[in-house]
């Protein structure tokens, strides 16, 4: 088994129906027409994944993915899978490459891969026919070789399990570190029907030039971007300190045209928002990053030390991060005991514990949660849960019980593999099934209404905060 450069456990629900991909500005494709979700992972953390400089050769490439996948992935792989795999994406790509030239791809059959040599033998004859037929027709050896290993990973039909091009690794990079980056400080989401939504960060570039949230991108510095992707999008928003962005937009189920002129700035986006409210300490987090923990406990302590009569942590539209966040989150409101178990391929199980760094006097605590609460969040709200440390009020979270690490590629790139499932602390499996809430409370899966006096599920908590005050 090969030893990645480095391995690192992420919790993340990153799926077509749910999340379009894990980049920043949290490129989303909501589950439902009209809804959008909130990002993973905003902040912007180093993976410190020693990504490489390229030149690799792409035999190496396709043995290193091969081999992570059948020693790594929480289920047994047949090699014939990944070759069946490696094809459907290197034809799928070709077609649409030269589509223009009216060309229709194909590629010689190869043999079954009966063992690891056989196997690996296959899947090099397939990226170097298609190399050599269709290379002097303009497609780019690079793209080949991507599309031959999101290929082999997609054909095992799990979509947390990827390949993530250098370009992504590096943006997933930011993403769970809270770096800091040119930007105009916006949340971006992409609805069903390909529309782009922006949502601005309050006291950044966009929130100052009067944009509000909800706003439709039609066009970005006079180009229309109809059918652009997520990671086009961000590429066109952010750039250079100082620099200057011209974005045309009009508002989410509205009409009338407007035109922002956004001068670009270093951008930290925090991932807690937080604040005293009738008492009560109220606080947002809107992913699992690597600073996570220490802002929630920060604002648990400010909390404390107002004598807040309760607590309130909003995992509403929260998709998830890094599993030792969710761990370190956990452990400030349960004392001792397990948080979450995983369980790999094997059956071998790995708890983790509270860290001991809990925090006394953290009650009545109320969780909300909704149909975008998952992975990480689940961690969280599941332990929170089962040791009865805390209320869970809004819907069904949404059911994703396995973890994923991330493996450096010689590249530059990386492959996200489902390593382990997990269990809850009272031994629940949550996959595809989600946590219920101890209270229901109805609403629709706008993050629009997050903190609003329209959110009800907010209003719910802060009645069950009551009972405790009264």
């Amino acid at each position: 088994m090969p030893s990645p450069v480095r391995a690192i456990l992420i919790a993340l629900a990153l799926t077509a129906a749910f999340f379009a991909g894990a980049w920043y500005f949290a490129s989303r494709t909501a589950p439902q027409s009209g809804t959008a979700s909130m990002p993973l992972a905003d902040q912007i953390a180093s993976l410190n994944l020693n990504l490489g400089s390229g030149g690799v050769g792409d035999n190496e490439l396709l043995r290193v993915a091969f081999d992570q996948v059948e020693h790594a992935y929480y289920k047994e792989v047949d090699a014939q899978t990944l070759i069946k795999g490696e094809r459907t994406g290197l034809l799928s790509y070709l077609k649409d490459a030269l589509k223009k030239k009216h060309v229709q791809p194909q590629l010689p059959a190869v043999g079954p891969g009966n063992d690891e040599s056989q196997a690996l033998s296959a899947l090099n004859s397939q990226l170097a026919s298609a190399r050599s037929r269709y290379a002097p027709l303009g497609v780019a050896p690079a793209d080949l070789t991507q599309a031959a290993l999101t290929g082999m990973l997609k054909s095992l039909g799990d979509p947390y399990t990827e390949y993530l091009s250098p370009q992504q690794i590096r943006a997933l990079n930011e993403q769970l570190d809270g770096g800091d980056f040119g930007g105009i400080g916006v949340f971006i989401y992409q609805l069903k029907n390909g529309q782009v939504v922006l949502q601005p960060i309050p006291d950044l570039p966009a929130a100052r030039a009067g944009m509000h949230a909800g706003e439709v991108v039609d066009m970005i510095d006079g180009r229309t971007i109809k059918g652009f992707t997520l990671d086009r999008v961000e590429r066109l928003i952010r750039g250079p300190e100082g620099t200057q962005v011209t974005l045309k937009t009009h508002p989410y189920k509205g009409t009338g045209g407007r035109s922002f002129h956004i001068t670009r700035e270093i951008i930290h986006v925090p991932t807690v928002h937080a604040k005293m409210e009738n008492g009560y300490d109220y606080i947002r987090l809107s992913d699992f990053g690597q600073t996570s923990a220490a802002e929630i406990r920060k604002a648990l302590l400010e909390g404390k030390a107002k004598h807040a009569k309760g607590y309130i942590l909003d995992l509403r539209f929260n998709g998830g991060g890094l599993l030792d966040a969710a761990v370190n989150i956990s452990s400030y409101f349960i004392q001792h005991g397990t948080i979450v178990t995983e369980i790999d391929r094997a059956g071998d199980r790995d708890s983790k514990e509270a860290t001991g760094a809990y925090i006394p006097g953290l009650r009545p605590v109320a969780v909300l949660v909704n149909g975008f609460t998952a992975s990480a969040s689940e961690i969280t709200a599941g332990a929170l849960q089962d040791y009865k440390a805390a209320a869970l009020i809004g819907t069904q979270t949404y059911g994703k019980g396995v973890v994923q690490g991330i493996y450096t590629m010689p590249n530059g790139g990386a492959l996200k593999i489902t390593t382990e499932r997990y269990l809850t602390p009272a031994g629940r499996d949550i996959q595809h099934k989600g946590i219920a809430p101890d209270q229901n409370v109805a609403q629709t899966n706008d993050f629009r209404l997050i903190d609003t006096p329209q959110d009800k599920q907010l209003q719910a908590a802060k009645a069950y905060l009551d009972r405790f005050t009264r």
